[in-house]
């Protein structure tokens, strides 16, 4: 110092809690699934959705996440998938180009809103994919936004009237999709619709093919 002059140090302290290693790679886990992690100057909703989320049930049959854009719907196209089931009121498949790779979309919107579900919802979705699937080349893939609650449930329903019972097929999503989560007014719904409408369909006129 000189002339008396005092030199003053300016430390930043930090007073928030510390996240452990393991915290933070479980943040970044459910920030890569969610689409919550943001970037500065970026399309937040078009980048966290570059990739495809989908889950085989069985060899035919598949579940998972929103499509989102043009880009996904080729990526989905290249699963060999031919028949798409979307859940979402957030997108219409519709509008991704679709016919442009030979697939076949049923638009059957709902809201993830915990209430119980009309028959004609599962109706429309149970009838698509069965029909799709009388084609031996067909694949269907059931999706909604985040491939939690509204396509598990959808897929249930397709499972229930392929013949499967509904404990099983509930164990098979909850097994090929681990993040499936079955609200019980959601499978209340299904229930419903099955015992009402008689669905029990015995795919193609009585061959059980319910694994394939």
């Amino acid at each position: 110092m000189k002339g008396g002059a005092v030199q003053r140090e300016l430390v930043a302290v930090w007073v928030g809690r510390v996240k452990s290693p393991a915290q933070s790679a479980q943040r970044g886990r459910r920030q890569e699934w969610d689409g919550s992690a943001r970037t500065p100057g970026r399309d937040t909703r078009k980048s966290s959705h570059r990739t495809m989320d989908i889950s085989w049930l069985i060899p035919r049959i598949a579940v998972g996440g929103g499509i989102w854009t043009p880009e996904n719907m080729a990526k989905v196209a290249g699963e060999g998938i031919t028949h798409i089931i979307d859940m979402q009121v957030e997108c219409d498949d519709r509008k991704l180009g679709p016919e442009e790779h030979g697939i076949e979309v049923l638009w059957n919107p709902t809201d993830d809103d915990f209430e119980l579900k009309a028959p004609d919802l599962f109706r429309r979705g149970v009838e698509f994919a069965l029909d799709a699937l009388k084609r031996p080349d067909a694949k269907v893939f059931i999706h909604c936004a985040a491939g939690v609650h509204r396509a598990p449930m959808m897929a249930l329903a397709v499972l229930g009237s392929m013949g499967w019972d509904l404990e099983d097929a509930r164990a098979l999503i909850e097994r090929q999709r681990p993040v499936a989560d079955f609200a019980e007014v959601y499978v209340e719904s299904v229930k419903r619709f099955l015992d009402r409408s008689g669905e029990q369909h015995w795919f193609l006129s009585g061959r059980d093919d319910r694994d394939r």
